[in-house]
């Protein structure tokens, strides 16, 4: 009998089958051996010593794999190929006492019969370096950890953390919440015309006052314009026409699905990795049996084999004609400092098309699936191209310019029904001649301000983190948990928003720990681990170069630290068990009102976030709430007697154009809440 060992249930019965009675195929649920959570596990003294215990509750897991590790003919450790999943194989090979020397090491990058049975009859001996460079992370997040989080106990309160890439990321938020609070916006205008040119009616934006951008900054500016374009005569200068091509993305890596995972299913960076985690390890599909249907969900490569784009290509040429297939495969390119170890995220199989197995999968796994599909798909198909037209208008020292972009061959489009439709804006500028003479029919002047920059959602996040090289693809999620968890952020909307505490601490942190905020040293320090798990650094040196400063400024920060303390906000709420006033208390899942007398008191209620605005129709106060999905608005609070909503803040003023709520634009700008009412004003600067 061969023992195999990975690390799900899931996937083990899904291997299990495509294995056969020889093998008896059992899941290690994770790690079973860490670092112990009591103490520091690492002597910095003893040249990094690590100390390694069984995980609480996983003695019986580890007995039983033993147990059967000790009768079996051979072992395979087949555990996730990565970092974690090399060290899972390594505590095992030692667990059990297996010759290093002996290839046991299984690895596959998709949970398909072929791709099981191909890594079965090549297996590796353990990579090292790999377990050198999840030890060195393993140590250093665990220094970072348990040194800082018991100085924040002591000075803020108990039940901080901090973190190697979690403090990082919290620095993030901090500083672009930063930007949004010291942004003053700009006013600004632009205006365009109908211009009838022969039997056209063609409408184009202003684009150069006297051979320059318009800078329009305020209304009496704009109106001076729009008088000058009724008293100029304009002409159709020029008509240029030429081709464009709009070329396809590439492949998903693990960033780019919890981007558009967030962006186009609404989905956390959580949700994105747990269904997909489902989608790789398999799927009941009738007749055809449990089936992986994604490669691997944690890489940064945007590499695809030349067998799976040979396949692909075939696929397409069936689906929709050789004259959408490339002349030859596509090549992408990862960004610097990619691991490629792994294949980008696609099918496991192309001719799995999400429609046709949908039956067998959730709405959430088919949307995640259909996504992933697409964009691969797309990825291996030629380029749209488009015919784009552009009219200059010239009259006296002002400049308009009309555009229109025509699909005349949808390419990659044609994997995404309606894409080609949406691709299509402007004018049609058919038929027109240059030098004939264009009068102006209208003109729209129309009022902007320009926006501070947009606080990270999850996906922003991710994409920021992954261009500044802030973590790797398997901490992203993670990382996100954690500033909720601990109530350094919240989720308003879906905008990631530091808390007061998440300030406050990250103040400390930049005070005491300036490296560890750091990006340039954080992404510097994520690149020289990575070089160890290429074998060009040891593990220990990089270890030993940073906990030199860094153990320096923990003994600073010990004496020097102030002690802080964040009051409860104490509300005029009164507790109807004990009549104290309720105070506000942050949990997992946001605010709620809590009664300051716990644990004689234990009375809870949600907190109704009231915002002093009477409700427009039946006088109510208006109260901030939140919706399903987590994305706040504004209602009254004698709902469902009243169904008055707004996904915008209302203030008390009314609209001096129609007397209607006015209501919070951007940090700076009050705007009508009559969609027929274009009225919009700057905030008093007091109000502001």
């Amino acid at each position: 009998m061969n023992l195999v060992i990975v690390e799900s249930p899931a996937k083990a019965k899904t291997i299990n089958k495509f294995l056969g009675k020889k093998y008896t195929v059992k899941p290690s649920m994770g790690h079973l051996i860490d670092l112990p959570k009591s103490q520091l596990g690492v002597e910095p003294e003893a040249d990094f010593k690590v100390k390694y215990i069984t995980i609480r509750g996983r003695g019986k897991i580890l007995a039983e794999l033993r147990k059967l590790a000790a009768k079996a003919d051979f072992v395979y450790l087949a555990t996730d190929p990565d970092r974690e999943g090399e060290a899972i194989a390594w505590h095992l090979l030692k667990e059990f006492k297996l010759d290093e020397s002996v290839p046991c090491r299984v690895e596959f990058n998709e949970i398909t019969k072929q791709a099981i049975k191909k890594a079965f009859t090549v297996p590796r001996r353990l990579d090292y370096d790999l377990v050198d460079a999840q030890q060195a992370r393993r140590v250093l997040d665990r220094l970072v950890g348990y040194k800082i989080s018991p100085i924040l106990w002591e000075k803020v309160k108990r039940g901080l953390s901090a973190g190697r890439v979690q403090s990082a990321a919290l620095n993030m938020l901090c500083l672009r919440q930063e930007e949004i609070d010291s942004f003053l916006p700009r006013e600004y205008w632009t205006i365009e015309g109908d211009f009838q040119i022969d039997s056209f009616r063609v409408r184009a934006l202003l684009s150069q006052i006297d051979g320059e951008k318009p800078a329009l900054d305020n209304e009496e500016a704009a109106a001076a314009v729009v008088q000058l374009v009724g008293e100029t005569a304009f002409s159709l200068s020029k008509l240029v026409s030429k081709s464009r091509k709009k070329m396809p993305k590439p492949p998903l890596i693990t960033s780019t699905l919890q981007q558009q995972a967030g962006s186009k299913l609404n989905f956390s960076a959580r949700k994105t990795m747990s269904i997909a985690q489902q989608l790789y390890e398999g799927i009941a599909l009738g007749k055809r049996g449990t089936t992986g249907l994604i490669t691997y969900m944690r890489t940064d490569s945007v590499r695809v084999s030349p067998e799976i784009q040979e396949a692909t290509r075939e696929y397409l040429a069936a689906r929709f004609s050789p004259e959408y297939v490339p002349d030859s495969p596509p090549v992408y390119h990862s960004r610097k400092g990619a691991q490629e170890a792994h294949e980008a995220i696609r099918p496991t199989d192309v001719t799995l098309v999400p429609e046709e197995i949908q039956a067998y999968l959730t709405p959430e796994q088919f949307s995640l699936y259909r996504l992933i599909w697409q964009r691969y798909v797309m990825s291996q198909m030629k380029p749209a191209l488009y015919k784009q037209q552009t009219a200059t208008i010239s009259g006296g020292n002002l400049v308009f310019v009309a555009s229109e972009l025509t699909l005349i061959f949808p390419g990659f489009l044609a994997a995404d029904e309606g894409a080609g439709e949406k691709e299509k804006n402007g004018v049609n500028l058919e038929g027109l001649t240059a030098g004939s003479p264009a009068k102006i029919a209208d003109v729209f002047p129309k009022q902007h301000f320009t926006q501070p920059p947009p606080a990270y959602s999850e996906a922003l996040l991710v994409k920021e983190m992954e261009h500044k090289e802030i973590g790797r693809p398997s901490t992203y999620a993670p990382t996100i948990d954690t500033l909720l968890y601990r109530g350094y952020a919240e989720k308003k909307n879906t905008a990631l928003v530091p808390t007061e505490l998440g300030v406050t601490v990250n103040n400390l942190l930049r005070q005491f720990f300036p490296d560890i905020l750091n990006l340039d040293f954080t992404a510097e320090l994520e690149n020289r681990l990575d070089q160890v798990g290429e074998g060009n650094l040891e593990w220990k040196q990089v270890v030993a170069n940073f906990y030199a400063k860094f153990k320096e400024d923990v003994e600073v920060a010990q004496r020097e630290m102030d002690m802080v303390t964040i009051e409860d906000e104490i509300t005029d709420e009164l507790c109807e068990h004990c009549g104290r006033n309720m105070v506000i208390k942050r949990g997992r899942f946001g605010k709620f009102l809590a009664c300051p007398g716990y644990p004689q008191c234990k009375n809870t209620k949600p907190l109704l976030n009231k915002i002093n605005v009477p409700c427009p129709k039946c006088g109510g106060e208006i109260v901030q709430r939140r919706s399903k999905k987590g994305r706040s608005f504004y209602g009254c609070e004698n709902y469902p007697n009243c169904d008055f909503v707004s996904w915008k803040r209302p203030v008390e003023e009314k609209c001096p154009r129609c007397q209607s709520l006015l209501v919070i634009e951007n940090k700076n700008v009050l705007a009508c809440s009559n969609p027929d009412c274009e009225f919009k004003a700057m905030r008093e600067e007091e109000n502001a």
